[in-house]
């Protein structure tokens, strides 16, 4: 059960990092560091204990916005699809993996 899970982690995993790059997520965002806006690891800590973050990040991405790491404006995402959004914030917070 647990390698068919990692098995769909991956597959997931996989389709938030094309989207991030199809996006453009990554000429603000790094994994590990501040670019324009806060690393992903950075993020995926701040919210690790929040049962609400996905549902969260899934808004601050569709609407954008400024205020939460600084007063550099995060431009909306609107045509993204509730599962891409679901897909890009889950694979947020768990750190960004596979996407090197």
């Amino acid at each position: 059960m647990c390698f068919a899970s990692g098995v769909a982690a991956n597959a997931d995993d996989a389709k938030a990092s094309a989207l991030a790059k199809q996006n453009g997520c990554l000429g603000c965002h790094a994994v590990n560091k501040k670019i324009v806006g806060p690393g992903y690891i950075e993020v995926a800590k701040k919210y690790a204990n929040d049962p609400n973050a996905t549902a969260y990040l899934k808004n601050k991405i569709l609407k954008g916005g400024a205020g939460s790491w600084g007063v550099v404006p995060m431009p909306a995402f609107k045509g993204l699809s509730d599962i891409e959004l679901t897909y890009l914030a889950t694979w947020i917070l768990r750190g960004a993996p596979d996407s090197r």
